[in-house]
């Protein structure tokens, strides 16, 4: 099978605000980087985060400080984060924000001039920095002219698929050009990987199209940690119509602005679950409130609940929720005067690749950040610690990324695993016979939707681990695309695709049995009470090719579980 050969220093997979914020920190150490983008540079899932960035500036509120941010971050992660982490991501928020400002970022002010902040769930302070509510793509569109203005090479539509590794090292990653079909290999002395998450292995999610676990799988496959893959955070308010736009983001920061929840009966119905915070609430709780009025029959038409903002001043909700009122003009809701129908959607998830302080992870030379990791928002993520996560754990890889690299040399690399990575994926096009990967993907995500949600019980988990294991088996070899051409072709990068899909979905369905009690995101009605469920679930691929799942104690630094 031919392949072209690019070699670098640093390579960088993703091209979100972790990814880019890797790029330009790598690149700053005078080093040849590179950076693969699945799609046009810009376009990343980071762009879709509306509500803001979490920093305690104390700007609106002046007692809140990073100790405080620690301390929410840690609880409303139910105890499960790595507390290193979790420090470092308080501690270096504020200067990553002044690092976007200094790039070019625009955030709204308070009348002092300073940026502005507002109230989200779970915090003890006003502290989540916003731009309107387009904060994502205000960060994207500040990073995107900044690594314009460095020396990254950047690789558009450039699917990587596998990572290389050279006597227990990274050696670089094969890839496909999604453009004109090409197969390529990067060789590089080190890698960081910033693929964001995995929403599209379930029917329901606020996720890009291309958020389908590709930095799981490949990590996994690999060899590397991965950690708490069972916490999975469904956001509390998706849209529920119309049925193409089901699961679409309605930002917590219509919450935070003073949005209330209503039930069919017109009632406020948070203050049955969480009276002293109400829509403030976890994510976690909200979500499960919203189901359960549901589920009750107390939901709306169309399987949801009401978000109403009717009740604020019409220039809070022109100038704060601006992409709000155009997202919901398009089903024929004016947000400023009628209520939003919402209901839950698979957002974010908090395991992924097992990371230290430095961002490094269990494969020497191989570096991640973003929400391809996990340790950092425990069983549960406040809202607006993504986007801080982003800034501050990409500078931190790209560094330890450069780092790395100025020390060692190219390793070389196994042709046969090369060989047999691009034979894989031929086969896909020149099969007689199979399994369309649309059709496959659509009983993996409801077997997900339907199996592993927010409610989770033991006999749904363990009939779709068993359904997971045989899809791996049976529908993974099959895959058959429709069209047999390289050039751009869908359906083959769906194909591709589907591969990570199973691995990630097997994973979270696998740890999610192990873990017996409810703890932050994943609940159970079926809870083990002597389970108090104060462990990390850690999976790695075994010698034999299993997948491994251990129990782990948890990293304490400052706080001590109740």
């Amino acid at each position: 099978m031919d392949y072209k050969t690019i070699m670098c220093d640093v390579l960088v997979v993703g091209a979100g605000g972790a990814g880019c914020r890797a790029a330009i920190e790598a690149a700053s150490h005078n080093l040849d980087v590179i950076m693969l983008s699945k799609e046009l540079l810009g376009k990343a899932h980071t762009a879709m985060a509306e509500g803001g960035y979490n920093v305690s500036l104390g700007n609106v509120d002046p007692d809140d400080n990073p100790e405080t941010h620690f301390k929410d971050t840690i609880v409303g992660g139910n105890y499960l984060n790595n507390q290193k982490l979790a420090q470092i991501l308080v501690d270096q928020a504020a200067q990553r924000i002044f690092d976007l400002e200094d790039m070019g970022a625009v955030f709204d002010r308070t009348p002092e001039g300073k940026i502005a902040q507002r109230p989200f769930g779970k915090q003890s302070w006003r502290r989540t920095a916003y731009a309107s509510d387009r904060t994502g793509s205000e960060i994207m569109v500040t990073l995107t002219e900044a690594i314009r203005k460095t020396s990254v090479r950047v690789f558009d539509e450039v699917f990587a698929t596998r990572l290389l590794v050279t006597d227990g090292k990274i050696s670089g990653v094969c890839a496909v050009d999604l453009k004109y079909g090409d197969y390529l290999v990067f060789r590089a002395k080190s890698v960081v990987m910033a693929t964001g998450g995995a929403g599209r292995i379930f029917q329901v999610t606020s996720n890009a199209q291309l958020d389908v676990g590709d930095g799981y799988g490949m990590a996994y496959e690999a060899g590397c940690d991965m950690i708490d893959m069972e916490m999975v955070q469904f956001h509390p308010t998706g849209m529920v119509k119309p049925e193409s736009a089901k699961g679409k983001l309605v930002t917590e920061a219509v919450r935070g602005e003073g949005g209330i929840l209503l039930n069919n009966k017109g009632e406020r119905f948070m203050n049955r679950y969480y009276p002293e915070v109400m829509e403030l609430a976890g994510r976690d709780q909200v979500a499960r409130s919203i189901m359960t009025e549901v589920l009750e029959g107390r939901g709306s038409p169309d399987g949801g609940v009401f978000l109403s903002i009717a009740h604020l001043p019409r220039s809070i909700i022109e100038f704060r929720l601006e992409s709000m009122i155009e997202q919901f003009e398009d089903t024929g809701v004016d947000i400023r005067d009628d209520p939003m129908q919402v209901s839950p959607t698979a957002h974010h998830f908090m395991g992924g690749i097992k990371i230290d302080e430095h961002a490094a992870t269990t494969i020497p030379g191989l570096f991640a950040s973003g929400e391809c990791t996990g340790g950092v928002h425990g069983g549960n993520r406040l809202g607006g610690n993504a986007l801080a996560d982003t800034q501050v754990f990409g500078a931190i890889s790209g560094e330890s990324a450069a780092k790395y690299a100025k020390n060692t040399k190219h390793l070389g690399v196994n042709r046969e695993d090369i060989q047999n990575e691009f034979t894989r994926l031929e086969a896909m096009l020149n099969r007689k016979e199979g399994i369309s990967p649309f059709d496959a993907r659509d009983e993996l995500t409801r077997l997900m939707w339907e199996k592993v949600q927010i409610f989770r019980k033991e006999e749904d988990m363990q009939y779709a681990v068993k359904e997971l294991r045989r899809i791996e088996k049976k529908v993974v070899p099959n895959i058959k695309v429709d069209v047999p051409v390289k050039r751009f072709n869908p359906g083959w990068h769906q194909a591709m695709e589907f591969v990570h899909m199973v691995t990630s979905a097997r994973m979270v369905a696998e740890a999610a049995v192990l873990r017996k009690g409810s703890r932050g995101a994943h609940f159970r009605v079926d809870p083990d009470p002597s389970d108090k469920g104060y462990y990390n679930i850690v999976i790695r691929k075994g010698k034999d090719g299993n997948m491994e799942l251990r129990r782990e104690d948890l990293v304490i630094t400052k706080i001590t579980p109740p």
